[in-house]
């Protein structure tokens, strides 16, 4: 092991000297909750050690991707041998084809699929062919989802913007956003509204069918039976943003769940990214092949990325998407997460401490609250607080959860039930001092 040189304090010291707030990513800074983040040194299957060798069981799985764990042997050969030939080349690859064809086999509701490096970049340039391919500029999203950070996209986005208490990012001009019209999740009568008002210069809905950052929170199957019926009726798409469902929740992502409660049912555009790449940068967005034969080089959207369909990405993505296809892998996952869940929400019964959870395949979210909310208005009223003693204690007792009361955790293949043990039973111990 290597030795301990500086802790965790000292480099968050150093940090915010050099990078606003210490951080790359506002969440990480733990300013919701207070305290000094751990700054992780290494991680291997469910857990990671930060710079002072303390051990995590951990529930962000770098936020989604890291659905098989950390260092899979199968994912660490794939990435060793790959960039081995090269890190990048700004020319077509294998891969990327072969990254192509599997996507669009998990996901049939795509016919093309374009790849890119992030999930802000698949969301903002999703909307972007929305609005070529219909020649429209309005577009509906939902308080609490967030769909990157796009300027157009920042308005009532969820997530770190929800735990700083703004409902949009300072920078983004008023004419930017000014056809951004954001609703309030599961409200059917908005939802009515909005397109009887708007229904012929609506681009696209755009919506995370779980929102995972304002916690956990489903759509529900007759908001979405709706969304679908009202663009199909008025010309405008149907954007899915699976960036953190897509290939977590199930193999087939969050729409072949509602799938089976709506017969037909498909969105007109997918975003995909997190387990797609299997923790290295990657992402994408697809679609019926019409609308996706709108983007450059084909027709008029541009979008171009250096870094778009990575050779070491790529063949960290394919080796993840081998092993999540393997017979039986989602139910086992799913029964692990729910086993956490169910614990967790005995722990706090047994204590008389207000809480309610829900899962899907490998992520979860729960609530300081008597019953799971339906939308951002509902999550806001959980209790702050009580939530950061509960992050803290879990903390001190070794189980990394998301710094922050608005994003969902996720669980992986690698937390085994004494992992899981491990972790409501330390839940019960803070629980009783809550």
């Amino acid at each position: 092991m290597t030795p301990n040189t500086e802790s965790n304090e000292s480099l968050f010291a150093r940090a915010q000297r050099v990078i606003p707030g210490g951080v790359n990513s506002p969440v990480r800074a733990f300013r919701a909750v207070g305290g000094t983040p751990c700054f992780v040194k290494r991680a291997q299957g469910a857990c990671f050690w930060d710079e002072e060798d303390k051990r995590y069981i951990d529930y962000i799985g770098s936020w989604g991707p890291m659905i098989l764990g950390h260092g899979h042997p199968a994912v660490v050969d794939a990435v060793r041998a790959a960039a081995l030939e090269g890190f990048s080349f700004g020319a077509p690859t294998r891969r990327e084809v072969e990254l192509a064809e599997t996507l669009l086999a998990l996901v049939p509701s795509m016919d093309m699929v374009r790849l890119v490096s992030s999930g802000t970049e698949a969301a903002m340039t999703a909307i972007r062919l929305a609005r070529g391919a219909t020649g429209r500029s309005k577009f509906i999203k939902f308080e609490g989802c967030y769909h990157g950070h796009a300027d157009a996209l920042l308005v009532k986005a969820g997530s770190g913007l929800a735990t700083f208490g703004n409902p949009t990012s300072a920078g983004v001009p008023p004419e930017v956003v000014r056809h951004t019209l954001a609703l309030e999740y599961n409200n059917l009568e908005q939802l009515e509204q909005a397109f009887a008002m708007h229904g012929a210069a609506l681009a696209c809905v755009v919506i995370e069918p779980i929102a995972g950052n304002m916690n956990f929170v489903r759509a529900s199957v007759p908001f979405i039976r709706r969304c679908r019926e009202l663009c199909s009726a008025s010309g405008a798409l149907l954007v899915f943003d699976e960036v953190m469902t897509g290939c977590r929740v199930a193999l087939g992502s969050a729409q072949s769940l509602y799938a089976r409660d709506i017969p037909g049912f498909e969105p007109d555009i997918t975003i995909l990214g997190k387990v797609i790449g299997g923790g290295m940068p990657l992402a994408a967005f697809g679609g019926k092949r019409a609308i996706m034969e709108q983007l450059a080089p084909l027709g008029p959207v541009y979008q171009a990325g250096t870094l778009s369909g990575n050779p070491v990405a790529t063949a960290c993505g394919l080796a993840t998407l081998r092993e999540i296809s393997r017979p039986g892998f989602f139910e086992e996952l799913s029964a692990t997460t729910r086993a956490l869940v169910d614990g967790l929400q005995g722990a706090a019964d047994a204590a008389g401490v207000p809480f309610c959870g829900d899962c899907e395949g490998g992520m979860f979210g729960f609530f300081l609250l008597d019953a799971l909310p339906q939308n951002y208005g509902q999550v806001m009223r959980t209790d702050n607080t009580r939530f950061n003693r509960l992050f803290h204690g879990m903390l001190e007792r070794g189980s990394y959860f998301a710094p922050a009361l608005y994003e969902a955790g996720f669980v992986s293949a690698a937390h085994t039930r004494a992992d899981i043990a491990n972790t409501v039973n330390a839940a019960a111990e803070v629980f009783r001092t809550m």
